[in-house]
C-alpha cells in the first residue's frame, strides 16, 4: 500500500487534482496497485482559513506518507513549495521536456530533461536593503554542486538517449559562483567516462534550446537558471500543459505540474491536466525505483502510453485548442490506461 499525499492547490487545482485521482483510482481498481490518497489543503485558500500557507496538519501528513503530490497553489506558492523542498530536502528538480503528437512542439523529436538544483542560489531568499540599494546573496557550495551532478549524470545513464550532460553556468561573470558549479560538475563528470559531457553559457543554452532542442539530452543547472530554462523547454515541445516536474531528495519526492493555478480559467473545467498526470508517471517510476517495485514501473508506461494516445487521436482541452473539458479529456485517458 502506498500513502500518496496530494495538495489540490488552488486556481485549476482542485479540478486536475480531480483527474489525477481519478487516474490513480483507476490504477488501484485495475492494475493491481494498491493506493491510498489523502487530500490536503496548502496554498491561498489554506492561508485564508488558517493563517498559514503550508498548515502544520499538512506537513505533518506529507512526512507520514510514502509520496506527495502537489497541484499549483497561487500567490503563496513559495511558502508552500520552497518550504518543502527545504524542509524535506528536496535538492534535485527534475523537469523532462518531450514532444508529444499533435502538439505545437518547435520540433517532434525533442525528449531532454533539465536537472535543477533546489536549495541554493539567490531562492534562498537572502535579501536586504543597503540604503537605497536591495542586496540579494547568491550561495553556491561544493557539496550541493556536486550532488546535482552526480544526480545529472546518474540520470543520463538511465536514459536511452545521447548519454550526454550539459553543465549550464554563467562563469564567465560570476567568476567565484557559478566558476565553483562548473569545476565541482567537471569533478564528477571524471566518474562517468561513458557520458558525453560538456559545458555551456545559460545564454547560449536558452538560444540553443530554440535553434536545436534536438541536441540536448540532460542538462544540469543552478536553481535560478534551471527555474527560467526549464519554462522555455516546456514551451519549446508545446507548453506548459505539458510539463511534469519532480523534487526529489535521498529519501523522500514531491511531484507537480510545472505550471501556475491559472485563476483565468478556474472553474471553466478548460484545463489540460496531462502536466499533472505525468507528475503521476514520474512518480511511480521514482516509487519503483525506491521500493524496487516492478509494478510501478509498469504503470508509468500506462500512464504515458494513455495520454500520448489521447493527444495523437487529436483529443485537446479548451486551453489548447480543442473542445474537450478537463473531466472529458480525464476520461479517455483512463479508457486508454485500462
Amino acid at each position: 500500500m502506498y500513502q500518496i499525499a496530494l495538495i489540490t492547490g488552488d486556481g485549476i487545482g482542485p479540478e486536475i487534482s480531480e483527474s489525477v485521482i481519478k487516474v490513480l483510482e483507476t490504477i488501484n481498481d485495475k492494475l493491481d496497485l494498491k493506493i491510498k490518497i489523502e487530500k490536503l489543503e496548502a496554498g491561498d485558500n489554506a492561508l485564508a482559513k488558517t493563517g498559514k500557507a503550508l498548515p502544520e496538519s499538512t506537513l505533518e501528513s506529507i512526512k507520514k506518507s510514502n509520496v506527495c503530490l502537489k497541484a499549483p497553489v497561487g500567490e503563496s506558492a513559495a511558502d508552500v513549495i520552497v518550504v518543502l523542498r527545504r524542509i524535506l530536502n528536496l535538492y534535485a528538480n527534475i523537469r523532462p521536456a518531450k514532444s508529444y503528437p499533435n502538439m505545437p512542439a518547435l520540433k517532434d523529436n525533442i525528449d531532454l530533461v533539465i536537472v535543477r538544483e533546489n536549495t541554493e542560489d539567490l531562492y534562498t531568499g537572502m535579501e536586504f536593503d543597503v540604503g537605497n540599494t536591495a542586496v540579494a546573496i547568491r550561495t553556491i557550495s561544493e557539496s550541493a554542486s556536486k550532488r546535482i551532478a552526480k544526480y545529472a549524470f546518474l540520470i543520463a545513464t538511465q536514459r536511452n538517449q545521447k548519454k550526454k550532460v550539459t553543465c549550464v553556468h554563467k562563469s564567465n561573470v560570476m567568476r567565484r559562483t557559478d566558476g565553483l558549479f562548473a569545476s565541482s560538475c567537471s569533478e564528477i563528470a571524471k566518474d562517468f567516462q561513458n557520458i558525453q559531457f560538456e559545458q555551456m553559457y545559460v545564454d547560449a543554452c536558452a538560444m540553443n534550446l530554440i535553434r536545436q532542442p534536438e541536441a540536448f539530452d540532460v542538462i544540469v543547472t543552478t536553481n535560478l537558471f534551471g527555474d527560467i530554462l526549464s519554462d522555455e523547454a516546456a514551451q519549446v515541445v508545446g507548453g506548459l500543459g505539458m510539463a511534469p516536474a519532480a523534487n526529489i531528495g535521498d529519501d523522500f519526492a514531491l511531484f507537480e505540474p510545472v505550471h501556475g493555478a491559472a485563476f483565468d480559467i478556474a472553474g471553466k473545467q478548460a484545463a489540460n491536466p496531462s502536466s499533472f498526470i505525468l507528475s503521476a508517471k514520474m512518480m511511480f517510476e521514482w516509487l519503483g525505483m525506491k521500493y524496487q517495485d516492478q509494478k510501478c514501473f509498469t504503470v508509468a508506461k500506462k500512464i504515458e502510453s494513455a495520454v500520448f494516445g489521447v493527444v495523437k487521436n487529436g483529443i485537446k482541452t479548451k486551453d489548447i485548442g480543442g473542445n474537450m473539458a478537463t473531466s472529458e479529456f480525464t476520461q479517455h485517458v483512463i479508457a486508454n490506461i485500462i
